[in-house]
């Protein structure tokens, strides 16, 4: 069986992005070929690190990379996780089936945070709903 390659974009690839190509490679290995780029590279956002190793997924030998680093993959789907990044999707990537799912900015969330566990809460909370987004609404997106 042929696997999906699907991309999942935001602006500076270092957090949501990389915790939903995570969550692809560990749920849906055998029908997805999971890649994650931004608009931008911001590196690896060390917060989101650490709530996915909570999460038992370990993605800190993803690296944070411009969406141009994968113009030679043929993308099935991309799924932009941000505004910013439905909104300035590259061209190139529109050649595959464009599906905007929003998610919250959890850095955005965690500067309200009193402590370091309340800001790693923002960060549980989207890396929960990424989780299910994947688990449970990504199947049905892929070709049958």
């Amino acid at each position: 069986m042929t696997k999906t390659n699907v991309l999942f974009l935001c602006t500076g690839n270092s957090c949501r992005s990389q915790m939903a190509e995570g969550w692809a490679r560990e749920l849906l290995a055998d029908k997805v070929e999971a890649y994650s780029a931004g608009i931008e590279a911001h590196g690896m956002n060390p917060n989101a690190i650490h709530v996915m190793k909570e999460a038992g997924v370990d993605i800190a030998n993803q690296s944070s990379k411009l969406a141009d680093s994968l113009s030679e993959v043929p993308l099935d789907l991309v799924i932009t996780v941000c505004g910013h990044a439905d909104e300035n999707c590259p061209a190139f990537l529109t050649k595959a089936k464009v599906v905007h799912v929003g998610f919250d900015d959890p850095p955005k969330l965690a500067k309200a945070a009193a402590t370091e566990e309340e800001a790693l809460d923002c960060y549980r909370r989207v890396r929960d709903e990424i989780r299910d987004f994947v688990r449970d609404r990504l199947p049905e997106m892929l070709p049958s």
